[in-house]
């Protein structure tokens, strides 16, 4: 493994403990991430690599595994890890807006509970949260609505 790749491993290993707290929450710990430490078939991503650990069976297995919703799970706590490992390496930098684009659609209801309850606590801590979706689940949990339809071959925004 070169220095670079050992580098960005450790920063990755990292942010996964970062992640995995979030995880954690939204798989009701049924899931943990973890770094991969060979690298797959034909690949040269040594030590950049996910697996998963599921509690419920005992075994370490792909990430490509993961159901849709799983999947979404997975890149939703990555993406808030990093943004919490970044605030905290980097003293003094806050990064207090997310936009999330779809991904809600694979989720089954408490899925899509627990993702919103992880999003509320986010806003909660004065987070600004932007979701895109065609969700209609989603419409009555959010508060403040940028609502953009298309009426007359023009784009409306309603605010709502």
């Amino acid at each position: 493994m070169s220095i670079e790749r050992y580098v960005l491993a450790t920063y990755f290993e990292n942010m996964l403990i970062y992640a995995n707290v979030i995880m954690k929450q939204l798989s009701q710990g049924r899931y943990q991430l973890l770094r991969k430490d060979d690298a797959g078939k034909g690949r040269s991503q040594q030590g950049l690599e996910l697996d998963v650990f599921d509690q419920e069976s005992g075994n370490i297995r792909s990430i490509k595994t993961l159901s849709g919703g799983e999947s979404f799970k997975a890149a939703l706590s990555l993406a808030l890890g990093l943004s919490r490992m970044v605030q905290d390496y980097a003293g003094g930098i806050e990064l207090n807006t997310l936009f999330i684009d779809e991904g809600f659609g694979s989720l089954d209801s408490q899925s899509l509970d627990q993702a919103m309850n992880c999003l509320m606590e986010l806003h909660h801590e004065n987070k600004l949260i932007g979701i895109i979706s065609h969700v209609s689940d989603l419409k009555d949990r959010i508060e403040r609505q940028l609502v953009v339809e298309r009426k007359q071959k023009q784009s409306v925004i309603q605010m709502i």
